[in-house]
């Protein structure tokens, strides 16, 4: 198992007992982009290996509106709701000691960094509408272009969700096209079950150690409205693109 060739979702809870108790056999130093310390580094167990990329919460630029130290743990639970919706938009994920302290440690992606939302092709458009319903519901302040990454296989990851989750409207996306369309069937019915089950999911996932509670209400509330508008939302009037779009 190793992700030099596309992760299949069925494979997800394997990569995430590698990065949670791999061996960190190499840290390749801070990467040159992002405004939070960004590191790339290989784990192993049993003879298996992976790439990962390794944010401390040390290294996270303080924010007026998230709380210090908070990031990593948007992450990990942006990846828990991509999983408990049956998406797998969010690559395996998990927050665990490291070389500069706690962190958030997850996959690395093998992709073309040329390759971006605003370069897709029609024949992506069911990805991008799905990873576009999710950003509505964690209330994603920053989805850029480069956050969406084509795998060798022609699956779409989306990555960087440390400013989301918050209690009140902060959502900034480049993925508007689908603003005022009917949200499918198949979409619908993914929510209906999330939110049905959402309370047991709270109690049994680490999500409540992760979220305040304010913020799992307003998880709550999105996905309500959502199921009762059965459109994308149209962009407000307040900044709702982030900077820069890529």
């Amino acid at each position: 198992m190793t992700n030099s060739s596309p992760i299949n979702p069925s494979d997800i809870q394997k990569f995430v007992i590698l990065l949670r108790d791999g061996v960190i056999t190499d840290a390749h130093g801070l990467l040159p982009w992002g405004s939070n310390f960004t590191y790339l580094m290989r784990l192993s167990i049993d003879g298996h290996d992976e790439k990962a990329i390794y944010k401390p919460r040390h290294g996270e630029r303080p924010l007026w509106d998230f709380p210090d130290g908070s990031l990593c743990r948007r992450e990990l639970a942006a990846f828990e709701v991509s999983e408990a919706l049956g998406w797998h938009i969010v690559p395996p994920t998990v927050l665990r000691d490291g070389p500069h302290g706690l962190g958030m440690v997850q996959s690395y992606i093998d992709h073309d960094p040329n390759q971006h939302y605003f370069t897709f092709g029609d024949g992506f458009k069911a990805q991008l509408r799905r990873i576009a319903l999710f950003d509505h519901l964690i209330n994603n302040a920053d989805r850029k272009g480069g956050h969406c990454l084509l795998d060798g296989a022609g699956r779409i990851w989306a990555i960087d969700h440390g400013i989301s989750f918050h209690a009140q409207p902060k959502l900034r996306t480049v993925i508007w096209e689908f603003a005022g369309e009917e949200i499918s069937s198949e979409l619908l019915l993914d929510l209906k079950r999330f939110v049905e089950n959402m309370n047991s999911w709270l109690e049994t996932s680490v999500v409540r150690q992760l979220l305040d509670e304010s913020e799992t209400e307003a998880l709550h509330e999105r996905v309500a409205a959502l199921m009762l508008r059965s459109h994308y939302p149209e962009p407000g009037s307040n900044r709702q693109y982030p900077w820069p779009p890529i």
